[in-house]
């Protein structure tokens, strides 16, 4: 991309953008790319640039990527991601589709104690099914795209 004049963002290595009579986006993730500009005949001019360099699969506009599913009103404008789908996978992999939400955060002034480890070998089992890393990443990933409520 750097080649065909295009900048790299440099917040986000997977970004690119190029100024010419209008401002065209390109994110690149791996093996799925977005391309953003107002013009659709400097989208055909990329897309025909790409696939001499690459083979290409041409999937319409755009409905899902990363895992967020992308609704657009044309009419007024708005753009809407979701990661509800994504969210739901999480928390069935981790075991926790069954837990109630909390609204608050956790006082500051509260303190943990032993006495809330598990007492028992069926609790401490349970305890073991969520790996709380990756919980915690998997989660971190909706709060940066989607759900900074998630915080």
């Amino acid at each position: 991309m750097i080649k065909a004049r295009y900048s790299q963002c440099e917040y986000d290595s997977c970004v690119y953008f190029k100024q010419s009579d209008d401002l065209t986006y390109l994110l690149l993730y791996v093996e799925d790319m977005l391309i953003a500009v107002k013009n659709k005949t400097h989208i055909q001019e990329l897309k025909a640039q790409l696939k001499k360099e690459f083979d290409m699969k041409e999937l319409g506009e755009i409905k899902k990527i990363l895992g967020m599913k992308i609704t657009r009103d044309r009419g007024s404008g708005r753009l809407w991601l979701s990661l509800e789908n994504y969210v739901l996978k999480v928390l069935d992999k981790f075991n926790m589709v069954e837990v109630r939400p909390v609204t608050t955060h956790l006082a500051g002034h509260f303190k943990l104690s032993s006495k809330q480890c598990p007492q028992s070998s069926k609790e401490d089992k349970e305890i073991s099914r969520v790996l709380y890393a990756s919980a915690v990443g998997s989660l971190i990933y909706a709060m940066t795209c989607t759900r900074p409520d998630l915080a």
